[in-house]
């Protein structure tokens, strides 16, 4: 009797079967990308009788229910930037080359400059009596008041305008005779060429006298002393129009654009600026000790010769004592009128203020005064 042909056993195509979809879905879970797991158990599910379709059908649907699961992950990650980066060799083409780290946002340092603008800038306050009222009644025709801390300008009046400046004209004087380094003790005596050929003025410093530097320089800033102010810029490396040279050259590197000297001592109209550009000179004069100490002295007395001349304060409120005032120097000619620029220490805190052409002898000191109080109220 013939052998009927061999046949694999039911039992043994079932473990085969479900041990393809357990390769299938073992793959789908961890992402290894096979090129089509449903089409390859489709085709596997093919080859099989009939009597094996259930087995294939539990396969199918474990595979598809793990693929949702696995795309609703996928969906719910967290997005991460990828950077596009040029591929070496390939100019104009660009790779999407993932980052597995996401760009922190970087914080810049935190610099001096930051601690400024955080600082609280100082304003006038109304119930210190600063009011439009009050400003009013300011005769000073140009002011300009400013915080040497954070640079804020707390009252402004014609401060770009150009006028002549007078006998302030020294503090840049002051700080070009510094600038030479000349010992303060060698002596100077004034000479024809120091007389005001400009306003004829006098002067109790007589031609032919003698003193040091250093008392030239003295009574020049504190009494405005002009024949001494004249022998100083003299007594420079190529004479008095390169002195006045250097101090057009000082005033452009301190950023003083519309400022402009013809000579040393102030009488001339031709020396001209603005409030704000002498802000910036009562700033620069603040690094020179000689200056700080000489503007605020309340008198001095020189011996020119072997006589006796004893000089004051031109500045009232220096002369009344006021030790707030750090540096400071007046002047006067009729075309500039009556000016006053004055470094106060309000509370600790350096305040600059610039007061140009006031109609009165008087006026420009009281504005000083009256902006003092309502500093000195305002930043308690």
């Amino acid at each position: 009797m013939p052998s009927k042909p061999h046949r694999p056993s039911l039992s043994l195509f079932s473990v085969r079967l479900l041990f393809a979809a357990c390769v299938v879905w073992i793959a789908s879970v961890a992402g290894v990308a096979f090129a089509s797991p449903a089409h390859a158990a489709g085709k596997a599910c093919a080859r099989t009788s009939a009597a094996h379709g259930h087995a294939c059908r539990v396969a199918r649907h474990v595979h598809a229910k793990h693929a949702k699961r696995a795309a609703r992950a996928r969906h719910h990650a967290p997005h991460i930037k990828h950077e596009r980066r040029a591929i070496p060799g390939k100019s104009g083409h660009r790779a999407r080359a993932s980052a597995h780290q996401p760009h922190p946002k970087r914080k810049r340092p935190r610099t001096s400059r930051d601690a400024v603008v955080a600082a609280a800038k100082p304003r006038l306050l109304a119930s210190c009596g600063y009011t439009a009222a009050s400003r009013r009644l300011l005769r000073s025709r140009a002011i300009y008041v400013v915080d040497e801390r954070t640079g804020t300008a707390l009252i402004e009046k014609n401060a770009n305008r150009v006028v002549p400046i007078a006998s302030v004209t020294k503090l840049m004087m002051s700080m070009v005779a510094l600038d030479t380094r000349a010992p303060m003790s060698r002596p100077l005596r004034v000479s024809a060429q120091d007389r005001d050929y400009e306003k004829f003025t006098g002067s109790r410093l007589k031609v032919g006298s003698v003193l040091s530097r250093r008392d030239m320089l003295h009574i020049a800033l504190m009494s405005s002393e002009n024949r001494a102010a004249a022998a100083l810029s003299r007594d420079y490396p190529g004479g008095r129009p390169a002195f006045v040279a250097a101090m057009n050259r000082k005033a452009r590197t301190l950023g003083m654009k519309r400022t402009h000297f013809v000579n040393a001592t102030g009488l001339s109209p031709r020396n001209v600026s603005t409030a704000r550009d002498l802000s910036r000179l009562v700033a620069a004069a603040n690094r020179y000790p000689h200056i700080k100490t000489f503007s605020t002295d309340t008198s001095k007395t020189v011996f020119p010769n072997r006589g006796e001349l004893r000089y004051v304060n031109s500045n009232a409120l220096v002369r009344a004592g006021d030790s707030s005032i750090v540096l400071q120097k007046t002047g006067f000619i009729n075309e500039a009128g009556h000016c006053v620029v004055l470094r106060y220490a309000v509370r600790g805190r350096p305040v600059d203020i610039v007061l140009l052409g006031a109609p009165g002898p008087h006026d420009h000191v009281a504005d000083a005064a009256k902006i003092r109080r309502w500093l000195t109220c305002s930043m308690q």
